[in-house]
């Protein structure tokens, strides 16, 4: 118990969210910089460096500039080992996003402060106060002239509907941004605009009274310094951590990712509060991570991150317990015993093998396909984990093979992109024609580009227009016979052999709810697990 003890608390896992162009994969270098586990980063915006942003390594993502698979980090930083997973910004990604957020234990949001809070951060912040996810709060390009900080903490407390509390605040900002006062260490940290190193110059402050203070950023900036700090303290509740833990309250801070400047503040304190490894519900139980016993889940299924190798690998989730390679498992929905050769952490595209790994840690485990995701691993008890949703799509398209002599190519690459989740198949038996459902229109686009470039296979996309995906089930075997039948046309089923109903309509889809209490409509794959238990 003494050694599980010790690893939990060293660890923090967490994933970086935000709305894209906030500055979140910036953010995640720099933490990897601060981490000593890359030396430059490679800004997104800095032509000098050829090196694209270290977590962005698919080749659709360095064409477009914008991360559209969440990316599995680990880097120590003091005495931590942090597990960083950094997720797409973009809407037609979220479901990436929201699997991600079940295998944290808590997150940070980057908000731009000229755009403030946008309605892709409102609807994170949902699936985070679903879950009770402590989060913290980074107000990112303090050195463009955004808007006022205490307006901007309104807006949050309002839109995220969550109580705020800063933890630094800025002097100044846009062109006369002077730096940044840490309320926690009560520090002073002047601003010196560098991309690619780490700011060093940290002048303590013990009294903000200090005329000193006046020399080094103007005595204008300075009483505007110490009215906000008191208005700060008057208005705000002394910092406590424990409303914090529990999804309450978020702490903010303010800094430039681009410049690497705040950030530094902000990972002290996370390493501080941020909470460990956390329970986590099973259909049976609640699991602990302090138990003898292992136990992980899949969240997230890559294949190709190496194009040479034609990989997949799979994420696990340690939850409890201790993993050790070459070590029999578990495999509990197959009901079969697997054991890993070459189990791996990631920096990015940066592979290590490991020999064993804690809770909190996130393996990466090479697949032959035999995970889905949302499969649990234990030491023999039958359990699933809970919460790893599948959402109805909002978007289904017909694949159309466009070069017949490629058809197993196209067959098996669409068959692993959509274990990866970022889309659902459908299959309708009349024909055997493939539906493919997305919650955004980019991901048909990233689902063609990678079907051409890692499988050979061309191919293109009809609109069809469905309004929604239920899955069907009923205990009245006749009444689903009946409604299959009727509904024929409309009638899939998804890679598990589920029954699911393509609705034309909402309209419809409401008719047909009324004219068969029988029958069980869900909109979520969610239930299933439910349903197994």
């Amino acid at each position: 118990m003494g050694a599980i003890q010790e690893e939990i608390q060293r660890r923090r896992t967490f994933a970086i969210i935000s709305h894209p162009d906030a500055g979140k994969t910036t953010l995640t270098e720099k933490f990897l910089l601060f981490g000593g586990a890359i030396q430059t980063a490679g800004a997104v915006k800095n032509n000098k460096i050829t090196k694209t942003a270290a977590s962005d390594f698919m080749e659709i993502e360095r064409q477009r500039g914008i991360s559209v698979a969440t990316s599995v980090m680990a880097f120590h930083y003091r005495d931590r080992l942090i597990n960083l997973l950094d997720t797409p910004g973009h809407k037609d990604f979220a479901e990436d996003t929201y699997r991600t957020l079940t295998a944290v234990d808590s997150v940070i949001l980057v908000v731009d402060c000229v755009k403030g809070v946008e309605a892709q951060t409102e609807r994170l912040m949902e699936v985070c106060r679903m879950r009770s996810t402590p989060v913290i709060i980074f107000i990112n390009k303090m050195d463009l002239e955004g808007q006022d900080p205490f307006d901007l903490l309104d807006e949050l407390e309002e839109k995220l509907q969550i109580q705020v509390r800063p933890l630094s605040w800025p002097i100044s900002g846009g062109h006369s941004f002077k730096g940044v006062y840490s309320l926690y260490e009560k520090e002073l940290r002047l601003f010196n605009p560098d991309k690619t190193k780490i700011a060093k110059e940290v002048v303590s402050v013990a009294d903000i009274a200090d005329p000193d203070l006046d020399d080094l950023v103007t005595p204008e900036h300075a009483d505007q310094l110490r009215n906000d700090v008191e208005l700060i303290e008057g208005v705000y509740e002394p910092w406590d951590s424990a409303p914090y833990l529990e999804g309450h309250l978020a702490p903010v801070f303010f800094g430039s990712a681009v410049n690497n400047f705040g950030i530094q503040e902000m990972l002290d304190t996370f390493i501080d509060i941020a909470p460990d490894p956390r329970p986590r519900a099973t259909d049976v139980r609640e699991v602990l991570p302090t138990e003898s016993g292992f136990t992980g889940f899949i969240f997230k299924i890559h294949a190709n991150i190496d194009p040479r190798h034609r990989d997949r690998i799979a994420f696990m989730r340690i939850c409890s317990g201790k993993f050790q390679r070459n070590t029999f498992y578990q495999h509990t929905r197959l009901d079969k015993k697997m054991k890993f050769a070459n189990p791996a952490t990631f920096l990015a595209q940066d592979k290590n093998v490991v020999d064993e790994a804690w809770p909190g840690d996130v393996v990466g485990l090479y697949d032959t396909g035999t995970f889905k995701i949302g499969d649990t691993l234990t030491e023999g008890e039958d359990m699933v984990f809970r919460g790893i949703p599948s959402f109805s799509p909002e978007i289904f398209k017909e694949l159309v093979n466009k070069d017949p002599m490629k058809s197993k190519q196209l067959e098996k690459g669409i068959q692993q992109l959509t274990d990866e989740g970022v889309a659902q198949l459908f299959v309708r038996s009349l024909g055997n024609r493939k539906i493919v459902g997305t919650v955004g229109e980019l991901q048909f686009e990233v689902i063609q580009y990678r079907l051409e470039h890692e499988y050979g296979a061309k191919c293109e996309f009809q609109a069809k227009s469905y309004y929604k995906a239920c899955w069907i089930v009923s205990d009245n075997e006749a009444k689903l016979d009946e409604f299959k039948r009727i509904k024929g046309t409309d009638m899939v089923t998804d890679k598990d052999g589920n029954d699911v109903f393509l609705a034309p309509s909402k309209f419809l889809l409401d008719m047909e709810i009324a004219n068969y209490p029988e029958l069980e409509f869900h909109f979520t794959s969610e239930f299933k697990t439910a349903q197994a238990s």
